[in-house]
C-alpha cells in the first residue's frame, strides 16, 4: 500500500505547539497524512478554504503551505520506497502491485515517473559528493579516500566509490601507495588517494606527508555537506527589544523570548534551549530561549536583563571572543546549529546556537551529593547511604550469579570501578521520583508555588541548586499546574523545565533564569527533607554595593574564582557538619556570595574575607585551613609518585585482598635552581608526581575523619569503606574466572551468527581511527590557538583553555564522524555467544562496544526473575524505608508488584 492511503483520521484537533503537533505513530509520515485527511474531509463537506483554515487554527497561506509540504513529503516517501524495490530487482508492474496493496495496483506510468525522479536525485547527490572531493583535492593536492573515508564524510561506501569514478572520468588520478607507520617504520599501511590530474604514483610515494584527510561532513547521506561548526550568523540589534531591570527584566533575567514562526529564529524540535545568539557580529546574548507571544510590535526578540534603563550596549550584551571556533567561550552541542530555508529559497544558518536543549536536563545523574545530604538530619543520611549500599550489594550478587565468564568478567571490572568512584564522591542513592529540571520564570506564581507539569498538582517538592550552601537555600514549594502563565510560557507537556518566581529563585543561592538547573525532590510523610527559613541578614545583601572595586585593584581571575569557591564551599560543609552557629554560617555564606560575583563584577573579595573573619572560621573548623572533615577531604587532591598504567591482570591485583598493586615508574625530572646571590644554575632531580585524591589513596576512610568526628562523619566513613571493600571483592572474584576459548563445534554451528557479529564489531571498531584522527586534529587546533594567544597556557586561564580543548575535540569528532557505534545483538547471536562460538578476547571487544544493560538482562538466569536473594530483599527493604512505592521497587528490582509485596517489611 502506498503512503497516500496509509492514514488514520483524527478529527477535532486544531494545530498546537509541541514536538509532535499532528500525533505520532509507527508511520513516520503520520502527521502529514492526518493533515491531508482532515483537509480532504472538510473540503468534501463543501467548506471553503477560509473556513477550513479557521477550523485548523491557521491562516489560508499557512494551510496552503502545510498542504504543499505534506503532499511533497508523501511523494518523496513513495519515490524512496519505489527506488528500494527497484534495487531489489522488482519491475515497475510488480512495484505498482506491492505499493498499491489492498487499494489496487498503482499505474505503471506513475511508478516509472517516481523511478526517473529518484534516479535524477541520486545522480545529483553523487555529483554533490564528487564536488566536495574535487574541491578538497584542488585545495590540498592529495587526499585519503581509503577505508573509513565514507564514515568521515557521512556517505555510503557505494556513493563514495561512484563519486570517485565521476572524477576519474574528468582526469583525476587514484593511486595506492604504502606509507610507513609512524610508530613502526618497518610496517606499512596501504593508502588509497585521490589526486589532481597529472599526479603520478611516484609523486605520492615520495611525499607521504602531503596526504591529507577530507574535512567536510554530510548529515543527510551526501546530498549536502556542512562543516561540523559553522561560524555563527548574527541578528541585527534593531530586532531586539531589551526589557531592562526597572521595566520588569529583573524578574526574568536570563530569558530570551523569541517570536513564534519567524523563519530564521528556529530552535528545531525544541520548545526551549540554553543558547548563545550573536548580535551585530560583535556581541552576543546568552540565556534560556523560549517562544513567546508577548513580543512588542516591530521586534522579534526580547532580551530580559537586570541592567537599568539607559545602560550601554556593552553592559547589556557580551562581547564576542576573538576566536572564530569558539566565539562565545562555550561548547555548542552536536546538532546545536540549525539551518532553514529563507524566503529566497536558499538554505541559511540560524543565528541560534544551542548549548543544551529540551530533554538534556532530564539526563543529569540522579543521586544525592554529600554537599547536600551531609547537611540533612541523620535519619535521612542513614537511609540513603544504606540504600546505596544495598543497591550495590544486590548488583554484585547478581553479577556473581551469571554463567557467561566473559560477560561476568566485564561487569565485575565496571562494578569495581563504580565502587571505587562511589567511595571518593560519597554520593548516596536518590530519593523517590527525584529528577533534574531547568528553571524558568513564572512570576504570577506565589512565593511558595512551582509550576511543574511532570509532578502531581498539589504535592510538595523541594528544590536544590549547587553549589549548595545550607538548608536555608532550599525552598519548599507546592505544585500548581493550573497556573495560566505557566501553561502559556512553559507548556503543559514540558519535558524537563519548571517555573518559579524570582523570589524562589533568590532563595536558591542567587539562581537566575539563563539555564540554571535544580534537583527536584517530592516530599511527604515518608520523605522528609530538612529546610530552614532564609537568614534575614542575607535577604537584602548587595555584593556589588558592599564590596565595589577600587582603583588599581587586581581583578579576580576565573581560576581564582573556582579555587576560592571550592575553599568556601568546603568550609561551609565542614562548619555545618560540626554544628556551627547561625551567625558563623551567615559570615561564611555572605563571603561565598561575594566570591560568586567577584569575577563578573570585579568585587573586592579580599576585603570580604577580612570583614567576615574567614580565617578564624578556618582555624576553628578546619584546623587552620584546608579540608576539615571526611566530606571535604575525600576528593581533596593528593600528589603521589607516578605509577604504571593499570589494566586487569593477575600481576596488578593482590589475590588475597583484591587491592590494586602498581609499581612506581621511577620517572624523574630535573628542576632548575638559580642561586640568587651568585647566579649559579644547578639542577635538582625529583620524582614525577601525579594527581590523585585523599580518599582514593586511603586504605581506611576513617583516616580522613576530623579530630572530633560526629556520627554523620562516621557514617560516611563506614559507607566509603563498604564501597572500597566491595570493589576489592569484585576484583578477587575476577581473578577466579578463567578465559574461555571459542568452541570449534559451536563456531561452525553458528557460523552465520559469528559472521554477523564480526561485521558489527568491524563497524564499531572503525571508530578507533576516526577518534585518533579527531584527537590529532583537535590537538593541532589547540596548539595553534595557544600560539596565537600565549596567555591561554597560563595557570590562571586553565578553565578557558579547557573550554577551548572541549570545543576543538567536539568539532573534530563530528567532522571525522568519531561516534561510537553500538553493537546490537539478536537473540540468535546471543545464543551463539552463550554457546562459546566467540572466544574471550573477541567477546571483550564486543562487550566494550555494546549496551551492557541489555547484556546483563540476557545473561541473568531466568530463574532469578522468580527468586529473591537476600541482597535483593535488603535492597527492597532499604527502598521501602526511603519512601519508594511498591511499583517503584518492583521496577527497580525487575520483579512483579505481587512478588515485592510478599517480601517487603511493613
Amino acid at each position: 500500500m502506498y503512503y497516500m492511503d496509509m492514514f488514520l483520521k483524527h478529527y477535532g484537533t486544531p494545530r498546537h505547539s509541541g514536538r509532535y503537533p499532528w500525533g505520532s505513530g509507527e508511520n513516520p509520515y503520520q502527521h502529514q497524512m492526518d493533515f491531508l485527511a482532515q483537509y480532504r474531509e472538510l473540503k468534501n463537506k463543501g467548506l471553503s478554504e477560509t473556513d477550513i483554515a479557521t477550523g485548523l487554527g491557521m491562516t489560508v497561506n499557512q494551510m496552503r503551505k502545510e498542504r504543499s509540504n505534506a503532499n511533497e513529503t508523501i511523494k518523496q516517501a513513495n519515490i524512496n520506497r519505489a527506488m528500494k524495490l527497484d534495487a531489489k530487482g522488482y519491475g515497475p508492474t510488480e512495484i505498482g502491485k506491492i505499493m498499491g496493496g489492498d487499494e489496487g495496483a498503482i499505474r505503471e506510468s506513475t511508478i516509472r515517473g517516481w523511478l526517473e525522479q529518484g534516479q535524477r536525485e541520486k545522480s545529483a547527490t553523487n555529483k554533490s559528493t564528487a564536488d566536495v572531493l574535487r574541491k578538497a583535492v584542488d585545495e590540498k593536492g592529495i587526499i585519503d579516500i581509503g577505508s573509513g573515508t565514507e564514515f568521515y564524510m557521512g556517505v555510503s561506501k557505494n556513493r563514495l566509490s561512484t563519486s570517485v569514478e565521476l572524477l576519474k572520468e574528468k582526469g583525476y588520478e587514484v593511486h595506492k601507495v604504502k606509507v610507513p607507520q609512524a610508530n613502526n617504520p618497518k610496517q606499512f599501511t596501504t593508502v588509497q588517494v585521490l589526486c589532481k590530474p597529472g599526479t603520478t604514483w611516484a609523486d605520492v610515494y615520495y611525499n607521504p606527508d602531503k596526504i591529507k584527510t577530507i574535512e567536510q561532513y554530510s548529515h543527510d547521506g551526501g546530498e549536502t555537506f556542512k562543516p561540523s561548526f559553522a561560524t555563527p550568523t548574527s541578528v541585527d540589534s534593531s530586532r531586539i527589544y531589551v526589557r531592562y531591570g526597572d521595566k520588569g527584566g529583573t524578574e526574568r533575567d536570563g530569558v530570551i523570548e523569541i517570536r513564534r514562526n519567524v523563519r530564521d529564529l528556529t530552535m528545531g524540535d525544541s520548545n526551549y534551549a540554553q543558547v548563545r545568539i550573536a548580535v551585530d557580529g560583535t556581541h552576543y546574548m546568552k540565556g534560556m530561549a523560549i517562544y513567546s507571544d508577548d513580543i512588542p510590535k516591530g521586534y522579534d526578540i526580547v532580551l530580559n536583563s537586570n541592567k537599568k534603563s539607559g545602560s550601554s550596549f556593552d553592559d547589556v550584551f557580551k562581547k564576542m571572543k576573538n576566536d572564530p571556533d569558539n566565539p562565545f567561550g562555550a561548547t555548542i552541542k552536536e546538532g546545536g546549529q540549525t539551518y532553514y530555508i529563507d524566503k529566497d529559497g536558499k538554505e541559511k544558518l540560524s543565528p541560534i546556537n544551542k548549548i543544551k536543549e529540551e530533554g538534556d536536563w532530564e539526563k543529569y545523574q540522579k543521586n544525592l551529593s554529600s554537599q547536600f545530604l551531609s547537611k540533612q538530619n541523620l535519619p535521612l543520611i542513614q537511609k540513603q547511604l544504606d540504600l546505596a549500599y544495598a543497591d550495590k550489594k544486590a548488583e554484585f550478587d547478581e553479577i556473581c550469579s551469571l554463567t557467561n565468564a566473559g560477560v561476568k568478567k566485564k561487569l565485575l571490572e565496571d562494578f569495581a570501578e563504580k565502587c571505587d568512584a562511589a567511595a571518593v564522591d560519597l554520593k548516596a542513592a536518590s530519593l523517590p521520583r527525584q529528577t533534574s529540571r531547568v528553571i524558568l520564570p513564572v512570576n504570577s506564581l506565589k512565593d511558595d508555588e512551582v509550576y511543574a507539569p511532570t509532578f502531581k498538582n498539589g504535592e510538595k517538592v523541594v528544590l536544590i541548586r549547587y553549589p549548595h550552601g545550607g538548608t536555608f537555600e532550599i525552598p519548599q514549594l507546592t505544585v500548581n499546574n493550573h497556573n495560566e502563565e505557566g501553561k502559556k510560557f512553559i507548556g503543559p507537556n514540558s519535558i524537563d523545565a519548571i517555573g518559579i518566581n524570582s523570589h524562589a529563585a533568590g532563595i536558591l543561592s542567587g539562581a537566575d533564569f539563563d539555564g540554571d538547573a535544580v534537583v527536584v525532590i517530592p516530599v511527604n510523610s515518608k520523605v522528609k527533607v530538612n529546610v530552614k527559613k532564609p537568614f534575614d541578614e542575607l535577604k537584602d545583601f548587595d555584593t556589588k554595593a558592599a564590596y565595589p572595586k577600587y582603583e588599581g585593584m587586581k581583578k579576580m581571575t576565573s581560576r581564582e574564582k573556582g579555587l576560592q569557591m571550592g575553599i568556601t564551599t568546603n568550609l561551609i560543609t565542614d562548619m555545618t557538619l560540626a554544628g556551627a552557629s547561625d551567625d558563623e554560617i551567615v559570615r561564611a555564606v555572605r563571603h561565598s556570595m561575594v566570591i560568586i560575583d567577584a569575577e563578573k563584577h570585579e568585587l573586592n573579595w579580599r576585603q570580604s574575607e577580612l570583614d567576615n573573619d574567614i580565617k578564624s572560621l578556618k582555624d576553628k573548623y578546619q584546623n587552620g585551613g584546608g579540608a576539615g572533615t571526611i566530606i571535604s577531604r575525600a576528593s581533596s587532591e593528593e600528589r603521589v609518585p607516578e605509577r604504571k598504567q593499570f589494566f586487569y591482570s593477575s600481576t596488578n591485583i593482590d589475590p588475597k585482598t583484591g587491592e590494586i598493586k602498581l609499581d612506581e615508574t621511577g620517572r624523574t625530572r630535573k628542576i632548575k635552581q638559580v642561586n640568587k646571590k651568585t647566579g649559579e644554575v644547578t639542577y635538582k632531580e625529583e620524582l614525577v608526581l601525579v594527581e590523585s585524591t585523599k580518599m582514593r589513596e586511603a586504605k581506611d576512610a576513617r583516616d580522613l575523619l576530623s579530630v572530633n568526628p560526629n556520627i554523620k562523619e562516621k557514617k560516611y566513613a563506614e559507607y566509603a569503606n563498604s564501597m572500597k571493600s566491595m570493589a576489592n571483592e569484585a576484583r578477587k572474584e575476577w581473578l577466579k574466572i578463567p578465559s574461555e576459548p571459542a568452541n570449534k563445534e559451536s563456531k561452525e554451528k553458528y557460523k552465520e551468527e559469528v559472521k554477523s557479529i564480526n561485521d558489527k564489531l568491524t563497524l564499531a571498531l572503525k571508530n578507533a581511527p576516526r577518534e585518533r584522527a579527531a584527537q590529532v586534529s583537535a590537538y593541532s587546533i589547540v596548539q595553534q590557538k595557544i600560539k596565537d594567544n600565549p596567555e591561554l597556557s597560563l595557570k590562571e586561564n586553565k578553565d578557558e583553555l579547557k573550554k577551548v580543548r572541549n570545543q576543538a575535540i567536539a568539532n573534530a569528532r563530528v567532522r571525522f564522524g568519531a561516534k561510537k557505534e553500538q553493537i546490537l545483538l539478536t537473540d540468535k547471536e546471543w545464543e551463539a555467544i552463550q554457546n562459546h562460538a566467540i572466544g574471550s578476547s573477541k567477546l571483550r571487544d564486543i562487550l566494550n562496544n555494546t549496551d551492557m544493560d541489555d547484556i546483563r538482562k540476557r545473561a541473568t538466569p531466568k530463574a532469578q526473575a522468580y527468586t529473591v536473594s537476600k541482597s535483593q530483599q535488603s535492597k527492597m527493604d532499604a527502598m521501602r524505608n526511603s519512601g519508594y512505592t511498591i511499583a517503584e521497587i518492583a521496577e527497580a528490582c525487575n520483579l512483579s508488584t505481587s512478588t515485592v509485596s510478599k517480601y517487603i517489611k511493613g
